[in-house]
């Protein structure tokens, strides 16, 4: 029987190495590739062109999302199935939206992970019911790129000079950002409009 080769993305080695673990146990996957990074999984895609990548999410530098869809315009042919901590609707679209063919939770049965794994090399579309629901009903993610970006910056509380700085722009523009996410988000501060978005996947 013909395996399908599998590259495995996530920047927790212990999770790399126990996904790696349960899927060479099946009689038809193999294993051929482990990254810790988007930058990584991009090149180690390309060199090894598996049929899958299983990628996580929220990685250093390039994260799985933006991995994914640099994947996808390259156009090889390799399917991403991206596996997360993080099962949350605004990631679920944000993965489809850069052409994943699949979004599951790290906390599935093993024997889930590796029919979805066959699942999605055999063309077909693998997401979780509930939260295919969930983010039906959710409505899609409001924020620009540019809010999403200072959003996430604020996140660790620094001030509108410093994240200015940082992505070029003025520190009144930064402001503006800032109070289209809290009125997006229908937060009463930033702090909260960062939780807001963060638990709803939007950054």
């Amino acid at each position: 029987m013909v395996s399908i080769r599998i590259v495995i993305a996530d920047d927790q080695a212990l999770v790399r190495g126990a996904l790696a673990a349960l899927l060479e146990l099946e009689h038809d996957i193999e294993v051929v590739g482990v990254a810790a990074d988007g930058a990584e999984a991009l090149s180690l895609v390309t060199s090894l062109a598996p049929d899958v990548c299983l990628m996580d999410i929220q990685m250093p530098g390039i994260d799985g999302i933006e991995a994914t869809r640099r994947l996808r315009a390259a156009g090889p042919g390799t399917r991403v199935l991206v596996v997360t901590t993080f099962a949350r609707p605004g990631y679920l679209r944000s993965a489809l939206d850069a052409g994943a063919s699949g979004f599951m939770a790290k906390d599935a049965p093993a024997e889930e992970l590796a029919d979805a794994v066959r699942r999605v090399h055999s063309g077909l579309r693998v997401v979780d019911v509930a939260l295919a629901e969930e983010s039906l009903f959710d409505g899609a993610n409001p924020l620009s790129d540019r809010e999403r970006q200072v959003l996430k910056l604020a996140a660790d509380g620094r001030s509108a000079a410093a994240i200015a700085s940082e992505v070029f722009l003025s520190a009144g523009t930064v402001r503006n950002h800032l109070s289209a996410a809290i009125g997006k988000t229908g937060a009463s501060n930033r702090a909260q409009a960062v939780r807001i978005a963060q638990d709803k996947g939007w950054v």
